[in-house]
């Protein structure tokens, strides 16, 4: 008995250090010493317990190393966020199963409802009964442990970011937040006429959707706002990391900085990690959430169907045009949500009185208090050039369609 736990704890060893080797090898780049090492994992089929030891050592590797990665601030959406921007398929399904078995260690009432929120939006739930059917062996052992590999050295180099809310484990949940069901049925709303705006072909429409669901977002704001004020109410900003996906990543983080600047929310754009961090109260991240994403529905569908461009020679211009396009889009947008914004304050004021412009004034300072807290090397983007007329003006006249004026008060 005792000789057959020295072999396969012999075993366990091999394979630890062969996998921490092949991680070596993956940071250093040395693609002929990492296949080797992968090779030397997978080679052993005619020893005895060999893939089940491996499977462990992997499955192990991946548990702690998604424990590190929200130690180092990342939350469920990020993680699958990267490894999809850097394999995709197989490889973000692996690393949602590892994430939700690293939850098992944790009772629900001590996480983060933002980070439930997200596991619920990834699926990650436990489908298995032993923990070695994570492994799915779809095709041959070889493909099965690369897989597992390059998912476990996305995961133990990932750098350190800014933690945006409680780890799990230290979460204490609010037992009665005011104004949240009728938040609730808010966004809903919100949600709803915009999925409006989105679908339908008459440019028209769309902004009437566009501008009632702005109206409908600009007066929750300020009705949160006042409530927070009040004793008890909560004053804290918070963030998230919306997805700024290629092509064309600078327009499209343009346009997600002004939204954001319009609902009171400061934008920071983290270029190669492929995501822009936003900060401020959560109605107003509610709303640049929501209205981020129809916008960019909007102008892509628009930029789509404005088709293709050629210059006097016959060459393509229509990268060229497409990013003059999204970027004349993003400032017309940041120049009506600002107006809009500003309406719906002035019709706020003259109905609750001066006492709003305080409050708001402070929510902003706070916003600004968690930038400098979170970013204090926060480096500003110059504005991106522009050389395609044609895309520039057809991108303004996008935005015009897609008009943000606040007009008829919603309900």
């Amino acid at each position: 008995m005792g000789e057959l736990d020295g072999a396969a704890e012999e075993m366990a060893k091999m394979a630890e250090w062969l996998v921490s080797k092949a991680l070596l090898h993956r940071r250093c780049y040395d693609e002929h010493r990492l296949r080797r090492s992968l090779t030397a994992l997978t080679d052993r089929s005619d020893q005895a317990g060999w893939a089940r030891t491996v499977d462990r050592t992997l499955l192990s590797g991946l548990r702690q190393a998604v424990t590190a990665a929200w130690q180092a601030g990342w939350q469920p959406a990020d993680v699958a966020r990267r490894v999809r921007r850097l394999f995709g398929g197989e490889h973000v399904r692996l690393a949602i199963d590892a994430m939700a078995e690293e939850m098992r260690a944790y009772a629900a009432v001590t996480v983060d409802d933002r980070w439930l929120a997200q596991l619920s939006a990834l699926d990650a739930s436990v489908w298995w009964e032993a923990d070695e059917e994570i492994l799915r062996e779809k095709g041959d052992r070889v493909a099965m442990v690369t897989r597992a590999f390059e998912v476990l050295s996305v995961l133990t180099m990932l750098p350190r970011l800014e933690r945006l809310c409680p780890l799990p484990g230290t979460a204490r949940r609010a037992v009665h937040v005011p104004g949240r069901v009728a938040s609730e049925r808010t966004l809903a709303r919100i949600r709803a006429l915009l999925a409006k705006a989105e679908s339908t072909e008459f440019p028209a429409e769309a902004e009437t959707f566009t501008s009632a669901a702005q109206s409908l977002m600009a007066r929750h704001s300020i009705d949160a706002a006042m409530l927070a004020a009040e004793p008890g109410g909560v004053q804290e900003p918070g963030g998230r990391r919306l997805g700024i996906e290629a092509p064309y990543e600078k327009p499209k983080a343009i346009l997600l900085d002004v939204v954001a600047s319009a609902n009171r929310c400061r934008a920071i754009w983290s270029k190669d990690l492929g995501f822009s961090t936003v900060l401020g109260f959560d109605p107003d991240l509610d709303a640049v959430e929501l209205l981020f994403t129809s916008l960019l529905v909007q102008a892509t569908s628009a930029m789509v169907q404005a088709g293709a461009r050629r210059d006097l020679a016959g060459r393509s211009r229509t990268r060229s045009f497409r990013q003059s396009f999204l970027a004349a889009y993003a400032q017309r947008i940041g120049e009506r949500l600002r107006a809009a914004s500003g309406e719906a304050v002035r019709q706020a004021v003259a109905e609750a009185g001066s006492d709003l412009l305080p409050v708001l004034a402070a929510r902003e300072q706070a916003v600004d208090k968690a930038v400098t807290t979170l970013f204090p090397r926060l480096a500003r983007s110059g504005v991106m050039s522009v050389n395609d007329r044609e895309g520039w003006m057809s991108g303004r006249a996008a935005a015009d369609l897609a008009t943000l004026h606040v007009r008829d008060k919603i309900a």
